[in-house]
């Protein structure tokens, strides 16, 4: 930049995280519980995965960090990588609307492994798991639309960023160190949406490569090393590489940094797909549990938003039939489809029997869409199924709203339900699984961060 600004954007997110009150707002309380506790289940219910056991043989070396589900503790770096993956393996975690990101499979795994090794309070932790998912999530409001049409995974580039802001105020880095630790972070910043080619397994390795990256990042800045103050707005910086803009508006991210929470909003899933299609395998159940007969489906015609159509509508005929099980997590078609049939979109919906099976293939064919000029997408995910039966009659359900977002939130309870199934699926038993799901009740106010009860 020819004229550098006085106070740089980073900067200003420093000062502003840095004064803000000791105690974090009952909300954000509520976020960290809520996160721990979906982050722990998730980790678990993929623990036996074949992209987990890759990763696991390829990455685990010796440390002080739990590998969640799993024996024997790894190096911070192994241990983010993996409970990373672990978490977002099938696409079952939490999502912001107005991204949309995942911050929980970026954020609990490197605030964890930091508190492990570093020998953190409940309160460290709790501050860092509150910077790092509030950065990520104000990320979304600068560029909206922009990252994802450019080719990149905004959980993965901007995860890098808000794990080096969660790791360096969990470590109580000083302002410039922190400032620092997210410049690094820029350049480590990386993942691109190529996986929705064939449905191969890079998406999964995002948040767990962004964790790792930004624990790395915030140890560089405590020692010492500099990264660019500049990192958003400069003349190459962040979102002129990963948005293609030459210039952005830094107004919402900024504007109530520490006493305003974005993330206190944050979304779980019902479902273990794709978070656009929640809204529309809502609409599918409700028409079968007011008489659809599916076998009298002539054809399903579904109004959408077009940035989303990219990733879960087209190519239409690979959504009307996809190659396999993590495919099928980004197909709308196939997500009315087991709707309709199945009546869920849980984790069993999405095995490879399930994909294959005649009957949801040929359902699936009969699905397509509109673009909606209308639809609020980013800010609001809304589903929209129009049944055209064999006789002529249309049948037609809309939904403004993501169940388990803001205007219908999952509670507490419904979460540790959510944690108990995933548990019961990765092959806990209901004493291992509820001693876990006591210790994570906890673990915001404990004097030292131990979380050893889920490394079996």
């Amino acid at each position: 930049m020819k004229n550098l600004p006085a106070i740089s954007i980073s900067e200003k997110l420093a000062k502003a995280f840095s004064d803000m009150p000791e105690k974090i707002p009952h909300s954000m309380e509520v976020l960290c519980d809520s996160l721990l506790i979906d982050v722990a289940g998730l980790c678990v219910a993929a623990r036996n995965t074949d992209y987990v056991q890759a990763i696991l043989r390829a990455s685990f070396e010796p440390g002080d960090c739990v590998v969640i589900g799993h024996e024997g503790k790894s190096n911070v770096a192994a241990a983010t990588l993996i409970n990373g993956t672990a978490t977002h393996g099938e696409d079952y975690d939490d999502t912001y609307e107005g991204g949309p990101i995942h911050a929980g499979a970026v954020i609990i795994p490197v605030v964890l492994a930091t508190a492990e090794r570093h020998r953190l309070s409940g309160s460290d932790m709790t501050r860092g798991i509150s910077v790092g998912a509030e950065l990520m999530c104000r990320l979304c409001t600068v560029a909206p639309k922009l990252v994802h049409k450019a080719g990149f995974h905004p959980t993965a580039v901007f995860g890098a960023i808000g794990a080096a802001a969660a790791a360096a105020t969990a470590l109580g880095l000083n302002k410039v160190q922190w400032v620092n630790a997210v410049g690094i972070a820029g350049s480590m910043a990386s993942g691109i949406i190529e996986y929705l080619a064939e449905g191969t397994w890079t998406k999964r390795m995002h948040p767990g490569w962004a964790a790792q990256s930004g624990y790395r990042a915030a140890r560089m800045a405590q020692e010492g090393f500099t990264g660019p103050r500049t990192l958003f707005e400069g003349d190459h910086g962040f979102f002129h590489a990963f948005a293609n803009v030459a210039a952005s508006d830094f107004s919402q991210m900024i504007d109530g940094v520490g006493q305003q929470w974005l993330s206190s909003d944050m979304a779980f899933k019902p479902y273990a797909c794709g978070t656009m299609a929640h809204p529309y395998i809502d609409c599918a159940r409700k028409l079968v549990a007011e008489g659809l007969d599916v076998n009298e489906i002539l054809s399903i015609q579904c109004k959408t938003a077009e940035g989303i159509v990219h990733r879960l509508w087209e190519p239409l005929g690979l959504k009307q039939s996809p190659p396999n099980g993590y495919a099928a997590k980004f197909s709308i078609p196939y997500a009315i489809a087991v709707g309709m049939l199945r009546n869920d979109a849980g984790l069993n919906d999405y095995e490879e029997s399930v994909v294959q099976d005649p009957l949801v293939k040929d359902l699936a064919a009969k699905v397509s869409y509109i673009v909606d000029p209308e639809n609020p997408y980013p800010n609001r995910f809304t589903g929209h199924v129009r049944v055209i039966l064999k006789s002529g009659e249309v049948l037609e359900v809309s939904q403004g709203h993501f169940r388990g977002g803001r205007d219908d939130p999952m509670s507490i309870p419904s979460l540790e339900e959510k944690f108990l199934a995933n548990c019961r699926y990765g092959g806990w038993g209901d004493r291992q699984s509820h001693e876990a799901l006591s210790t994570l009740r906890g673990l915001r106010t404990s004097g030292i961060v131990d979380i050893s009860i889920l490394g079996q």
